[in-house]
């Protein structure tokens, strides 16, 4: 595939509110960073980070060029907020897993759309993971609290369950989408209490916000599209 069909592929399958709604979404957040005069790096790392959540919403493989760049941003950004735990996260984990999630999501596209084929994982698989996650956060949550993280016990949940969410999203699994909806919920908690400490971030809570909502809505479009493809295959 040369460029151009690359890029014919990635803007097509948009809803037609899909395409006012999202980039009202991410032009929004630009103006409002501007007019408070919010750190140039934490608009970066929102903007990368919201087109990141859309187009992996829609299946889009090109969502990971916008990850790596919004990682590394978010990175710098956690780490001038003392948030250890998230700059770990992302600079270790994070990035690395999007070079991989390339890799894994170019071998399971839909030939007609070029989107991922979506998943499910089973009960007792997700039992497991969220099991060692909770168990793993508890731990976590102290040992940042003993190195002086502001919010030690959200921070390590955030982190710990965005390793799972990330597992899911690479593995196409619909259950990333409940898993982002908690770390977005906590993450908003997390950066207003870092904003008002005195943190130039407010992009970076709008970002965190916007995550929240989308994640709802995907997890929405996730579900419906998956029954339809469940009904289709039992029809067969």
């Amino acid at each position: 595939m040369n460029i151009k069909e690359f890029f014919k592929s990635e803007l097509s399958g948009w809803g037609k509110y899909e395409r006012i709604i999202f980039p009202l979404e991410i032009l929004l957040i630009i103006c409002i960073s501007i007019y408070l005069n919010d750190s140039r790096i934490a608009l970066v790392s929102a903007v990368c980070g919201i087109s990141y959540t859309i187009l992996a919403g829609k299946g889009k493989i090109s969502c990971y060029l916008f990850g790596l760049a919004g990682t590394m941003c978010y990175a710098y950004i956690a780490y001038k907020n003392n948030l250890y735990g998230n700059v770990c996260l992302y600079a270790l984990y994070y990035f690395p897993m999007q070079i991989l999630g390339i890799y894994k999501w170019k071998k399971h596209l839909k030939k007609d759309t070029r989107e991922i084929i979506k998943t499910k994982l089973h009960a007792k698989e997700f039992y497991y993971y969220i099991t060692a996650a909770v168990t793993i956060s508890i731990l976590l949550g102290f040992i940042l609290k003993y190195n002086g993280d502001t919010t030690p016990f959200i921070d390590s949940v955030t982190t710990v369950f965005s390793i799972a969410g990330l597992i899911f999203t690479i593995k196409r699994c619909i259950e990333q989408w409940y898993i982002w909806t908690l770390v977005n919920g906590l993450s908003v908690i997390m950066w207003i209490k870092a904003y008002i400490l005195g943190s130039n971030c407010f992009a970076t809570i709008l970002m965190w916000l916007t995550y929240f909502v989308l994640g709802l809505y995907f997890l929405y479009t996730w579900r419906k599209d998956l029954k339809i493809t469940n009904t289709t295959l039992s029809n067969v």
